[in-house]
């Protein structure tokens, strides 16, 4: 699974970097970012947990895309 976080949209409300510490910290600026893009098998659960309690809805979790040949 891959996710995407619009920090165009994050207000700093930390409902991801609760849900999900190993997958979203704060910048200096309070705002969310995403350690890496790709979502381990074990994590998936709590990243979607996170997209679901952004109230901003700037997360956006995706299939990953099939690996190429």
């Amino acid at each position: 699974m891959r996710v995407e976080l619009d920090s165009e949209r994050c207000q700093g409300h930390g409902q991801c970097v609760m849900a999900a510490p190993e997958m979203f910290r704060f910048d200096d600026q309070g705002f969310a970012v995403l350690t890496t893009n790709d979502v381990p098998a074990e994590l998936e659960t709590a990243v979607r947990n996170a997209e679901v309690r952004c109230p901003e809805r700037a997360i956006t979790c995706a299939a990953s895309p099939p690996a190429s040949l």
